[in-house]
């Protein structure tokens, strides 16, 4: 039986942000990116690249390789895919992927901005709703695209009856596993998630930044700027409360915290090698 650091080691998502197409500095954040890559292939985790994150138009994580020529594992990657797109970008993101050979696609609404166009219904053959959903997204990828594992967002902050709901026509749409919101602590919404889908691979996200006040507007309520937390703490608790839940990190310090990360997946290395 895997121990709980065997499990972290190969279920932890690395949240890793592109170069924005405006950047001013563009070549340093091209390195940058391809540092953090190569960084999480050699770690045995699973890079999560971010799509146009917070409606800021970025590079597309396929671009940001395939121009850097980067050496990739592809079963390490998680593209996320939004749907302010155009359906001609959105087919060359799907099959750029494809060609790459990454198989995994995290599939949210995302975040719009006035400077992105958005999906239409009649763009993926989709009639009686006036805007595309995730739900539409799924079933798009999974009938054009069916080489695609499909995974999607989770919200336990949002009402619980409305987000279940929600999760059932994910699911029916071609859905196969979920990444929640971040949380700090143990959380109802989520054991019930745990409870009620036992079969369902559930990765938690992880608040990693010591800015905790940034997360008010997931969570629904003020928190004080000066509210103490920290995050390695927060993440050792998680792993005890979950020890069967994959973890997705947000806004990790490479720097600061990243070596600590790999201690905790790599001392289950040492161990079954001992």
């Amino acid at each position: 039986m895997a121990t709980t650091e065997e499990v972290f080691a190969k279920s932890c998502h690395i949240e890793i942000i592109p170069p924005k197409q405006d950047s001013e500095k563009l070549e340093s954040d091209l390195k940058l990116f391809a540092s953090k890559l190569e960084r999480v292939m050699d770690s045995g985790f699973t890079a999560s690249i971010t799509d146009n994150a917070m409606g800021l138009l970025a590079f597309q994580g396929h671009e940001c390789i395939e121009e850097l020529s980067l050496a990739i594992k592809p079963e390490q990657i998680l593209i996320h895919l939004n749907t302010f797109h155009t359906k001609k970008n959105l087919d060359e993101i799907l099959s750029s992927c494809l060609r790459l050979g990454i198989r995994s696609v995290l599939a949210i609404s995302g975040d719009g901005s006035t400077r992105l166009p958005r999906l239409r219904p009649a763009d993926l053959g989709v009639s009686g709703t006036a805007a595309v959903t995730s739900v539409e997204l799924i079933r798009y990828i999974r009938q054009c695209y069916p080489a695609f594992r499909v995974g999607v967002a989770f919200n336990p902050y949002e009402p619980e009856t409305h987000e279940f709901e929600k999760l059932d026509r994910k699911l029916a749409a071609g859905a196969s596993f979920v990444i929640t919101q971040p949380i700090i602590e143990k959380n109802v919404v989520i054991d019930r998630l745990l409870r009620e889908y036992p079969a369902l691979p559930v990765t938690i996200e992880a608040w990693m930044s010591k800015k905790l006040y940034l997360l008010s507007d997931v969570v629904g309520y003020p928190i004080p700027e000066d509210a103490e937390y920290d995050p390695l703490a927060t993440l050792g608790q998680l792993r005890r409360v979950y020890p069967q839940c994959g973890f997705y990190l947000s806004l990790l310090g490479f720097k600061t915290q990243y070596a600590l990360i790999e201690e905790m997946a790599g001392t289950a290395r040492t161990e079954v090698g001992a």
